[in-house]
């Protein structure tokens, strides 16, 4: 059974890539069937994940998917695996009257329980007996139904001692012995936190929308010597397709007629656009640049490059594994001891105490059940991740669920790609060489206003390299040779400014080791001699060796890149940047196929990317990080973590929060665990009031929020 609110996305995804639609969006409980609301822990329920999956195995970490994506996950007091079939995904609608703001009627339930509060501070003569009682009991009702009503659901299954149990007698307990404030509280902050995680799989199914706007949604095909605009699924291997400048190629072919350059980032991650010769190979995602070209198609809709990458996505979805969080583990053994005795206390008393009074036990019962009411876990564990995650934000890192806070902290690899990670992104002049007899300055002020009658990202570099001294500069019968570079007279001059194959073709000779050169290069001729060259590359970014070092001394074994970038290129930034492995010249796959080894090898491991080219191996590591400001929107959404600022740096930086957050929570989980153990058995034994439960509940509970707010104090 699939979400109804997913539908459209549904069709999407199965026209696209023939996925499985029920696979894609999720139920919240009050949507299933009563069958499914009664489903065991453990097992599944249709329409439990909230995206597409190829499978779901329980080998990484938690089945908590991503954007096309990798599942944003509770934070705190929500788990997978036993929940069963529990989700937060309400897709786009909420029932109830809020309508189309699910934050109304808590909103109502908030409105309802202060001014109550304030009523019983003044100790109003109304506001007593069943007007209280009425007044409270809405507030509850509002918030809490469909909690109470998942947990009697859950009962013919013989499923009864899971979360919705758990949250129902803990808060119906308040309520039997007069603690209505605290019943609504309690109840409100648990709706309040699935309102808050159904926006974020709602974030998430619009990844995958973005992921599927990559590929083309039509394409010109040449039949008959017509053009006809068709949908591309149904073009044929061996169509004609054609394609303006500035669009999308949209299936996979070879040029017919050359030379043509074309943006490869979306498949590639290669930053300079590749020129392609009559004959050559176009993939699907490559955007045609200058000219209107042909395309002889060579691959079905199904079978690009493009596809490949998008189903790659799916498939790292669906080998994410399953992380439980502690406190739905807690419950499956805290819930059911804790119900048993609280019942023993009223019943076994009667057989061994003379002056039984079956009031005064079950008081003592119920204030059992009061004292063990996990608020100070289900409050406190949220809050503090809620914590980490703010001081994350406040630093420039989106942590998109509390279990990658967990995970971050458990890693021991890092693999980076470079262009946009470790690199600026950015075409920069490296090196001017010029040839015996010409000074530096005069070769840039030459090639400079030459390289200012190209769009060409080298030649924009070359020209806001040089500055100034390329204006004014008088240029003549400029000619752009496509694949080589330019020629033109500049100041009287006659001027070749290109690559290594330009010189050739006009007799030009120039010194050997120039074809030795690592980086992009732009050699140059002056009146028919060899003049020098300047190298053009992408530099490192500021903090990037910085990165490296904070890494490794925080405990990280294993640092590698993967790069789509030429493989000499690569090795040259692993140098200057201390990395001990790294390869490059990479497809997608490739890079996929060094994380899987790496995973298969017993790793934790995060990967850290920016390109489309990027996503499918974000979504395959135990936590994917994305650089926010150069990033593409789908490696953004397909992420864990994104590093907002673009600092590579801030890598550590969240290694260090994630840390402190663990360190909080658990700092809570014991406070919690201490003090209540102490109190139940003063209770159990009469010695605990109200006064009493109401300190190991709600007290405990506020000790554990300051604890859990003192986080985004912290210095990182």
């Amino acid at each position: 059974m699939s979400d109804p609110s997913s539908d459209n996305l549904s069709e999407e995804l199965n026209t696209a890539k023939q996925v499985q639609p029920e696979n894609v969006g999720a139920l919240t409980r009050d949507q299933l069937t009563p069958e499914a609301a009664a489903a065991p822990q453990g097992h599944d329920v249709p329409g439990h994940d909230h995206a597409p999956a190829a499978a779901r195995p329980a080998d990484k970490h938690a089945g908590h998917h991503h954007p096309t994506s990798k599942r944003v996950v509770d934070l705190g007091s929500q788990v997978e695996e036993e929940h069963a079939g529990h989700d937060h995904d309400n897709g786009d609608d909420h029932d109830g009257p809020a309508g189309s703001n699910p934050y109304l009627v808590p909103g109502l339930s908030l409105a309802l329980l202060l001014a109550g509060i304030a009523l019983d501070y003044y100790k109003l003569g109304f506001f007593t007996g069943y007007v209280r009682l009425v007044w409270y009991g809405v507030a509850f009702v509002l918030v809490g139904w469909k909690v109470v009503k998942a947990a009697v659901l859950s009962i013919p299954s013989g499923n009864l001692f899971n979360e919705f149990l758990l949250m129902s007698i803990a808060t119906l307990g308040a309520f039997a012995i007069g603690e209505y404030p605290e019943g609504v509280a309690v109840m409100l902050f648990y709706t309040v936190g699935e309102l808050f995680q159904d926006a974020a799989v709602n974030r998430a199914k619009r990844s995958i929308r973005a992921l599927l706007e990559i590929q083309a949604t039509e394409v010109t095909v040449i039949r008959n010597g017509l053009p006809l605009v068709l949908d591309p699924r149904e073009v044929v291997v061996g169509d004609v397709i054609e394609v303006k400048p500035g669009e999308k190629v949209a299936l996979d072919g070879t040029l017919t007629k050359g030379p043509a350059a074309f943006n490869t980032a979306a498949l590639t991650g290669e930053s300079v656009p590749q020129t392609k010769q009559t004959g050559e190979a176009v993939l699907a995602g490559m955007v045609n640049l200058e000219s209107l070209i042909q395309v002889a198609v060579t691959a079905g809709y199904q079978d690009t490059k493009l596809a490949k990458i998008l189903a790659m996505v799916q498939d790292a979805v669906g080998r994410k594994a399953k992380t439980q969080q502690f406190i739905t583990k807690f419950a499956k053994v805290y819930t059911p001891i804790v119900v048993s005795l609280a019942v023993l206390l009223v019943l076994v008393p009667f057989f061994v105490v003379d002056d039984y009074v079956f009031r005064a036990w079950l008081y003592r019962a119920l204030v059992f059940l009061v004292i063990s009411c996990p608020c100070a876990l289900v409050i406190s564990i949220p809050l503090g991740y809620f914590g980490g995650i703010g001081a994350a934000s406040k630093a420039g890192i989106l942590f998109k669920g509390s279990n990658f806070l967990d995970v971050m902290r458990e890693l021991d690899t890092v693999v980076m790609d470079k262009t946009g990670t470790l690199t600026q992104g950015v075409f920069a002049v490296q090196q001017v060489a010029p040839a015996a007899g010409l000074a530096a300055d005069q070769l840039l002020r030459l090639v400079g206003a030459l390289e200012t009658k190209s769009t060409h990202p080298i030649a924009k570099a070359v020209v806001l390299h040089v500055g100034a001294a390329a204006t004014g500069v008088p240029v003549e019968d400029v000619e752009e040779i496509a694949g080589h570079g330019l020629r033109g007279q500049v100041d009287g001059r006659d001027v070749l400014a290109g690559n290594t194959k330009l010189l050739t073709r006009f007799g030009v000779a120039y010194p050997a080791d120039v074809d030795q050169i690592v980086d992009s290069i732009v050699v140059a001729a002056v009146d028919g001699k060899f003049a020098g060259y300047l190298t053009v590359a992408d530099s490192p970014k500021a903090d990037a060796e910085q990165t490296v070092r904070e890494l490794r001394a925080d405990g990280i074994t294993k640092i590698v890149m993967l790069s789509g970038d030429k493989d000499s290129i690569t090795q040259r930034v692993a140098k200057e940047l201390g990395i001990d492995e790294a390869h490059g010249g990479l497809l997608p796959e490739d890079k996929a196929r060094y994380v899987q080894q790496y995973l298969d090898a017993g790793r934790k491991l995060a990967f850290v990317g920016d390109g489309v080219n990027d996503a499918p191996v974000v979504a395959l590591a135990d936590v994917g990080i994305a650089m926010g400001g150069l990033g593409s929107d789908a490696t953004i959404e397909t992420a864990d973590v994104v590093i907002q600022t673009d600092h590579p740096s801030k890598i550590a930086t969240a290694r260090r929060i994630a840390r402190a957050t663990h360190a909080v929570v658990w700092q809570n989980i014991w406070l919690a665990f201490i003090v209540k153990g102490i109190v139940l058995a003063l209770g159990a034994g009469g010695l605990a009031t109200m006064w009493e439960a109401v300190f190991a509940d709600v007290g405990v509970a506020l000790l554990a929020i300051l604890n859990a707010v003192r986080i985004q104090r912290m210095k990182f």
